[in-house]
């Protein structure tokens, strides 16, 4: 979105659109172990997710956000599929905890998925064993960065993952830097 003149904001139908599922983004969540009580909390009064319009809902039909926090089995990976192809477009993943973006500990398990991208596309990777409710709200807030970007820029950029969460940023400096 530009400033044209003082008092007037030009844009594109899809920034607007990216601007409007930025900011309520209505999220199916998934908790397969001790990381879905940390994202429950997320979703409580002390840390108020609702504040940054973030909602949980109950169905994939209307969601637009998965969040998987735990381990991933692979009697689960079924299931994953089948509610992340039930999701209406546009969609994002999250993978929250250390287990769902690489195993964690069951790394090389013969039941344990070696991370749920093996599985779905993820948008953000947050790391943890398991991470805090402050690192789950950091997370969607860089998905809701990415969203707006993607808007902008017309492509799915790569996924963020919060270690290296600055990748977004360079992303962006890089594409204007380099004309």
């Amino acid at each position: 979105m530009k400033s044209a003149a003082p008092g007037v904001v030009t844009s594109t139908v899809d920034q607007l659109a990216a601007l409007g599922r930025s900011n309520s983004l209505w999220t199916l969540t998934f908790g397969l172990a001790c990381c879905a009580i940390e994202m429950i909390s997320t979703h409580m009064a002390h840390h108020d997710l609702d504040r940054f319009g973030v909602v949980t809902w109950p169905s994939p039909r209307q969601s637009d956000v998965m969040i998987v926090a735990g381990t991933v089995v692979k009697k689960m990976a079924e299931p994953i599929k089948l509610l992340y192809e039930q999701m209406p477009d546009p969609k994002w993943v999250i993978a929250m905890g250390t287990c769902a973006t690489s195993g964690g500990p069951y790394y090389r398990s013969y039941s344990v998925v070696m991370g749920v991208d093996h599985l779905v596309p993820v948008d953000v990777f947050i790391p943890g064993c398991p991470p805090r409710p402050e690192a789950l709200m950091d997370g969607i807030m860089k998905l809701q960065e990415k969203i707006k970007f993607d808007a902008k820029n017309g492509y799915r950029s790569a996924p963020i993952n919060l270690e290296t969460a600055t990748e977004l940023e360079n992303e962006a400096h890089d594409r204007t830097s380099n004309g």
